[in-house]
C-alpha cells in the first residue's frame, strides 16, 4: 500500500466504474481527490463514498471535450486542494457497434471528442499546471482496443490508439521536467461500458461476463479495482522509472 497523504489527485470519469474505483483507492491511501464526471449524480455518489470512509474529496462536473470545462476543472482542483500531484484521464465513451462503412459520422465525432480530444485537453491543462508546480504523475486510460483492432468498433479503436500516441509523445516531451506520463490498457472489465457493448452484440441475451469470460486466458473479465490498483501504483514513487509505458491489464487478452 502506498502513502498518498498530503497529495492531491484528479480523476475524470470517476462517477462510476474504473474511475470511481481509482478515486476510492487514492482516497484510501490518503489522497485528497477531485472527482469529475459529466454525470453529476454519479460523481456526487463517489464523493459521498469517499467521505463516508473518512477521506477528503470534492466534485466538479465537466465535459472533457470542452476546453472551458477542462480549464475550469483544473482551476477548481487547485483552488480546493492547492495543487494537482497526480491526474487520471479516464473519461470515455464506447459508442455504437457497426461495420466501418456504416459508422455514422456523428458517432465518430462524439467518440473522438471525448476519448481523444478530451484526453488531449486534459493533458495540456494538467501538464501546464505540473510544470509550474514542479512535476507530477499522469495516467491515461487507453484500452486493449488501443493495441489491437475490434471489428465493429472502429471509432473507439481509433480513439484509444490516439490516447497511446499522445501518452508516448507527452511522456518524451515532459519526462525531464519531472512529469511522468503513462497509460493503462484494460481488457474486459466489469463496468457499465462493457454491459452496453454486450447488449448491442447480443440484444440482451447474455451479460457481459458470460460473453467475455471465455475470451480472456484467465477465464474471466477483470474488476475495476484491479485496474485501479495499477493506476495508483503508476502514480506512486514505486513507479519512479516508468515513463511512456503502455501497460495492459487484460487477463492475457492481447498475449493471444
Amino acid at each position: 500500500m502506498e502513502d498518498f497523504s498530503g497529495k492531491s489527485v484528479l480523476v475524470t470519469g470517476s462517477g462510476a466504474g474504473i474511475g470511481r474505483a481509482a478515486a476510492l483507492e487514492f482516497a484510501r491511501q490518503g489522497a485528497k481527490v477531485m472527482v469529475s464526471d459529466i454525470d453529476e449524480k454519479g460523481g456526487e455518489e463517489t464523493v459521498a463514498m469517499i467521505r463516508e470512509a473518512g477521506g477528503q474529496a470534492a466534485f466538479r462536473k465537466a465535459d472533457v471535450s470542452k476546453a472551458e470545462d477542462v480549464n475550469a476543472l483544473i482551476s477548481a482542483a487547485v483552488e480546493e486542494f492547492g495543487r494537482i500531484d497526480c491526474a487520471v484521464n479516464n473519461a470515455g465513451i464506447e459508442g455504437k457497434i457497426a461495420p466501418f462503412e456504416d459508422q455514422p459520422e456523428v458517432n465518430y465525432d462524439a467518440i473522438m471528442a471525448v476519448n481523444s480530444k478530451g484526453t488531449f485537453l486534459c493533458l495540456q491543462a494538467e501538464i501546464h499546471h505540473m510544470l509550474q508546480a514542479g512535476g507530477g504523475a499522469i495516467v491515461n486510460l487507453s484500452s486493449v482496443a488501443g493495441l489491437i483492432g475490434f471489428p465493429g468498433l472502429s471509432p473507439y479503436v481509433a480513439s484509444k490508439h490516439a490516447v497511446i500516441g499522445m501518452t508516448k509523445n507527452a511522456a518524451l516531451e515532459y519526462g525531464k521536467a519531472g512529469i511522468r506520463i503513462n497509460a493503462v490498457c484494460p481488457g474486459g472489465i466489469d463496468t457499465r461500458m462493457l454491459d452496453s457493448l454486450a447488449d448491442q452484440v447480443s440484444a440482451g441475451a447474455q451479460n457481459s461476463s458470460q460473453m467475455m469470460d471465455p475470451l480472456h486466458p484467465l477465464g474471466r473479465i477483470g474488476t475495476p479495482q484491479e485496474v485501479a490498483n495499477l493506476i495508483v501504483w503508476l502514480c506512486s514513487p514505486q513507479a519512479s522509472f516508468m515513463l511512456g509505458a503502455i501497460v495492459p491489464v487484460d487477463g492475457g487478452f492481447v498475449a493471444q
